[in-house]
């Protein structure tokens, strides 16, 4: 018999640990705060977001998104652009673009080596469970961009449906 109480708990530690790890590594990598990060990540995925819906996707407001895209405007890894009315677009810069590898590479290298402990087979009964886990945690997200902030985008969905994003389109399908 499991114990569900005892599984959660599990859970939690092993979450906990792989986002300290992770936000470790990019930090001590990078030396790129979380939000920072997950501009450079986000933008390197979606060049030309506003500064409005960049802070959607990585759940800053407004204002303190568009300090974030001064602090990286000002640190040369982005630039604002004028768009059609008074949209401004945000695009990397060259440097910006290559700290968004270097944080991708940094968030690999620590969940690499967390599931380097198990088989093959025990990484695809993890990924199954993931999938699902993935899919319940969309029902209680504000939006799939938020929750997959940090994702490493082609890999999620090398030979593979993103299960986030699965997870979005069907619930649009189902208003």
């Amino acid at each position: 018999m499991h114990d569900t109480r005892r599984v959660a708990n599990l859970l939690g530690a092993t979450a906990l640990a792989l986002v300290d790890g992770t936000l470790n590594g990019i930090s001590g990598t990078t030396g790129l705060g979380g939000s920072s990060a997950a501009a450079l990540v986000v933008l390197a995925g979606s060049p030309g977001l506003g500064g409005t819906e960049l802070g959607r996707r990585i759940g800053l407001t407004q204002s303190a998104a568009a300090r974030l895209v001064d602090s990286l405007q000002a640190a040369g890894l982005a630039e604002r652009s004028p768009g059609e009315g008074r949209h401004v677009s945000v695009t990397l810069t060259s440097e910006g673009r290559s700290r968004a590898r270097s944080v991708l590479e940094a968030r690999g290298g620590t969940l690499d080596d967390a599931v380097s402990a198990l088989d093959a087979a025990e990484q695809a009964q993890l990924a199954g469970l993931l999938d699902k886990l993935l899919t319940r945690l969309y029902q209680g997200a504000d939006s799939a961009h938020r929750m997959c902030r940090l994702c490493d985008r082609a890999g999620c969905v090398s030979g593979a449906v993103c299960p986030v994003g699965q997870a979005e389109r069907d619930s649009r399908a189902g208003e």
